[in-house]
């Protein structure tokens, strides 16, 4: 909320304690007729005011005395020094708040006009008079819409409040601390918008604090919109290694024994061994046979750990790698390979009983083997492989000393458009045969249909290639991606194998 639109204030309230214009102008008319009639003769010595209800004032006339007329100056002065002193009382109240009137000083003025005079009674205090009700006096509350006749009130925002109407706006509860936020017309206990509005850290759920120019500084991810504090992402906060959010302070990630860590949401279709993979691979390749893009060649593939997948890389002689973290590789070389061979169990925190076994790749065509490494969510998994795969077909159908531009960029899109099919529901990337369209769903169908969790995984995947900042992978994926869309996937091929590059 812009903070032209929010108020914080300090002292808002004016607390008193209202009474009712009639019972005030009483308690004020007695002083005043008190003065006026203190000590005028012995008949009326010693008499003092009766009242009869709420509403009605009964003075009983005095009885008349011989020197009526003979008021002393000591007297008038005495009348005259009250009458000020009332004036200058109420002069002190705030602005909107006095309990004076024209009418109060006109009476005054004219009682005192009128102790000067022969005549009794005097003209606005004639014995046995009924005190007029005026219901127009009476305050009105801006919570209940009722009059505020006696005790406590507030005014606040040009308007007056019962205490117990004047109510915060987000919890319910009357406002009474000292100092309270308004934003628009609306109240609120300061604790109670600071709730609403100051946004809290999704990692250790703490109010977000403010930097060293006062202002409100958090990392916020571009796709989850995960808001966090600065400080975790140097305070050993485990990232998913999958869809790369942080773990939160209440839930609790999955240890893949390799420095990395998997949430719960990604762990739910998570592949942990060759097995597990094949029919993933192998509705893939049937996804680029529906695409005309058939690969001949069984090309093995193999899920692997961390530190194997990074020595493959070693011991591959070219090839570019997506750095800090690769993922997947497709070996030319002769190598000898440890695979994951059966599915680790959950224990604790972390993953336990992992069988692995190692394999010698035998070099048969210019592509060795397929690795990915394990434990990723299925889609992500799917989008490796079918990135990998794409680096399988350039090879084995001769394209030849590509720049990493043109062929990161085109393994990408094909990486982008499998995504795309699986999660786009009647999506043009969709294979053209039978066979490939009931393959690529076969853990769909195995688990009766992809979540709603599984989908928002796959547009995140679709989401990190299509703003990926690398010139290679980010910046070749949308030329290809540019030239794939005007131009159409087959004659883009066409072009590169003959000019190396992109159609413009």
């Amino acid at each position: 909320m812009s903070s032209s639109s929010v108020n914080h204030i300090s002292q808002p309230c004016i607390y008193g304690h209202f009474v009712s214009s009639t019972t005030e102008r009483k308690s004020r008319l007695m002083k005043w007729l008190s003065k006026l009639f203190k000590g005028g003769g012995s008949g009326n010595r010693g008499q003092q005011p009766q009242f009869l209800g709420d509403e009605n004032m009964v003075w009983r006339a005095p009885a008349r005395s011989m020197d009526d007329n003979s008021r002393t100056s000591k007297e008038k002065e005495e009348l005259d020094r009250a009458i000020a002193l009332s004036l200058a009382e109420d002069l002190k109240r705030p602005k909107g708040y006095r309990w004076r009137t024209d009418q109060d000083e006109d009476l005054a003025r004219s009682l005192q006009d009128n102790s000067n005079s022969s005549s009794y009674p005097p003209k606005y205090a004639p014995s046995y008079a009924p005190w007029e009700y005026n219901p127009n006096s009476y305050r009105k509350c801006s919570g209940c819409n009722k009059d505020i006749v006696s005790g406590n009130y507030l005014g606040c925002m040009g308007t007056f409040f019962h205490p117990e109407c004047f109510l915060c706006r987000a919890c319910g509860v009357p406002i009474t601390e000292y100092e309270f936020s308004l934003s628009g017309n609306n109240t609120y206990h300061k604790s109670c918008f600071k709730e609403m509005t100051h946004p809290k850290c999704e990692v250790c759920h703490q109010f977000i604090p403010t930097n060293g120019a006062g202002l409100i500084e958090y990392r916020c991810h571009p796709f989850w919109s995960q808001k966090y504090c600065p400080a975790h992402e140097n305070d050993n906060t485990k990232r998913c290694c999958s869809c790369e959010r942080l773990e939160s302070r209440n839930a609790r990630y999955m240890s893949l024994g390799d420095g990395r860590s998997l949430c719960l949401e990604c762990m739910e279709s998570a592949i942990m061994d060759t097995g597990d993979c094949q029919p993933l691979y192998h509705s893939i390749r049937d996804y680029y046979e529906g695409m005309n893009m058939k690969i001949d060649q069984q090309v093995p593939m193999l899920l692997v750990e961390r530190h194997a997948l990074n020595e493959a890389i070693e011991g591959e002689k070219h090839g570019l790698h997506h750095m800090p973290e690769t993922r997947g590789l497709c070996l030319s070389e002769e190598q000898t390979v440890t695979s994951i061979l059966r599915r680790p169990k959950i224990g604790g925190r972390g993953l336990i009983g992992i069988r692995t076994h190692p394999q010698k790749l035998i070099r048969r065509c210019e592509v060795t083997a397929i690795l990915v490494i394990y434990g990723l969510p299925r889609l992500l998994t799917g989008a490796i492989l079918a990135h990998e795969l794409m680096h399988a077909w350039l090879r084995l159908k001769g394209y030849r000393n590509l720049t990493p531009e043109v062929e990161e960029g085109i393994c990408q899109v094909l990486s982008h458009m499998w995504l795309e099919s699986e999660v786009v529901p009647g999506s043009r990337n969709m294979p053209s045969t039978s066979t490939a369209s009931s393959s690529s769903t076969w853990s769909s169908s195995k688990k009766g249909g992809k979540s709603q969790a599984e989908s928002k995984l796959g547009e995140f995947f679709m989401h990190q290639i299509a703003h990926d900042a690398s010139p290679a992978y980010g910046g070749g994926f949308r030329a290809a991606y540019a030239a794939v869309n005007k131009y159409g996937l087959r004659s883009t091929l066409d072009h590169i194998r003959l000019t190396g590059n992109f159609p413009l």
